[in-house]
């Protein structure tokens, strides 16, 4: 029976760890030559497939490949593209087919969250409705840690590893300079719907008056009365105020605080900056002299600071995805399952793609405190065993030294181009 060739793609926002499966992922194939063919590695995501550009990685050393698990971002490119049903664009599904039977690939992997999971699905759907043999098993990957199924996400550990050490360092921060100067800051984080991200920052307070003092979480409608009184209460009581506010704050009608009008590619709401908002409402009421930041780019980009425990699962999902592969797995998604006992471990197991496809996962009311600022006990037992460990990148004249890869193209077998429909 004739090697069939891979197709891998990273999808949506990229984290410090999603090169990590990819080098998992490649490293695992390159050791089943008898079995498989090349890894082909979709430039920009499902796009690279969709446009024939098709990264050949058996074009890149050992040493590259190896560099992928400490590099973060997304080495291939990723993309917001979400696949229509078939009806609505067959045209679409046939271009994929015709490219992948070009390339002679038999295998679909897509490394992303939700939306990326439902691509995943309708890849494996696709390819049963028009005869073409494809196995398609998505691998989980979201910092916003809102997958279903999955004990959590790659990704996530070291967002949460993250926002934990700057709120503790602002803290510190903010409290010697309190008495003359700023009392309250603010510190805003990714997560539209689930606050995941935003409680992780509850793990830096071990001590009574440690920050953050007060968590603002999607799960929570705002009540802004409450608020107020709380972060006053705060200041008179410790001297200063440490916030930590999720982008997906919403007010009791469930409406964002802060929202631009605007949707991204996948029909999702683009966000403005809550941070400022809350620290101007608590200026215009309060009177406290206010800082906010906006984590972004940084709390996703972090690879300098990653959680091992994070490092680790990426790379063995990878693995485990050519393994699940070689032994006939299909239309699955891979999971983190978490086994029970006092010590944290962990292995790797799979649902169906249906089960998470579109699916998200939003914090449970027993993670969150009474009052809707703060995070329990469970949740931090949850939350503390995924930020566990140190992984530093290699290092050189003071600054992580990261891998860039060659990304050489294949050449392209079909000579018309593929039109994009929007």
């Amino acid at each position: 029976m004739a090697k069939k060739n891979i197709f891998y793609a990273q999808s949506g926002g990229v984290t410090a760890v999603i090169n990590a499966t990819a080098c998992g992922l490649i490293e695992t194939a390159r050791e089943h030559k008898k079995e498989l063919g090349k890894v082909l590695v979709g430039r920009n995501g499902i796009l690279g497939a969709l446009h024939e550009e098709l990264i050949d990685t058996s074009l890149e050393s050992k040493a590259n490949i190896r560099g992928l698990r400490h590099t973060p971002a997304g080495a291939f490119g990723s993309c917001r593209y979400k696949l229509k049903s078939l009806t609505e664009h067959r045209a679409e599904y046939e271009r994929l087919i015709e490219v992948f039977a070009a390339h002679d690939i038999g295998y679909f992997f897509y490394n992303g969250g939700g939306d990326s999971q439902d691509t995943t699905l309708k890849m494996a759907q696709m390819s049963r409705e028009l005869g073409y043999p494809l196995q398609c098993i998505g691998i989980p990957k979201t910092v916003d840690n809102d997958l279903p199924i999955t004990d959590n996400c790659p990704g996530f550990g070291s967002v949460a590893k993250y926002v934990a050490v700057s709120i503790r360092e602002a803290g510190l921060d903010v409290a010697s300079m309190a008495e003359t100067s700023t009392k309250v800051f603010v510190m805003e984080v990714m997560g539209r719907h689930a606050g995941w991200i935003a409680a992780a920052a509850g793990l830096a307070a071990t001590e009574e008056g440690q920050a953050p003092h007060l968590i603002l979480l999607p799960e929570v409608a705002f009540d802004q009365k409450a608020f107020l009184a709380a972060v006053n209460k705060t200041v008179k009581k410790h001297g200063f105020c440490a916030i930590v506010v999720s982008e997906g704050l919403r007010t009791a009608s469930g409406e964002f605080v802060a929202s631009a009008g605007l949707k991204d590619a996948f029909g999702h709401t683009q966000l403005g900056g809550v941070a400022p908002v809350i620290a101007q409402l608590i200026k215009s009421e309060l009177g406290y002299k206010y800082h906010w930041a906006v984590c972004d780019y940084l709390q996703r980009a972090a690879r300098h600071i990653a959680s091992a425990t994070d490092v680790e699962q990426a790379y063995t999902l990878g693995q485990k995805a050519i393994e699940f592969a070689l032994q006939g797995k299909d239309r699955i998604m891979l999971t983190l399952v978490r086994k029970p006992g006092a010590r944290y471990r962990w292995s790797v197991g799979s649902t169906a793609l249906d089960n998470v496809a579109n699916q998200e996962k939003t914090l449970p009311k027993h993670f969150i405190t009474k009052d809707g600022f703060g995070i329990t006990k469970a949740c931090k037992d949850y939350l503390e065993p995924l930020i566990q460990g140190e992984d530093y990148p290699p290092y050189k004249k003071g600054l992580p030294q990261y891998v860039k890869l060659n990304n050489q193209l294949l050449a392209k077998k079909i000579k018309r181009h593929f039109q994009e429909k929007h």
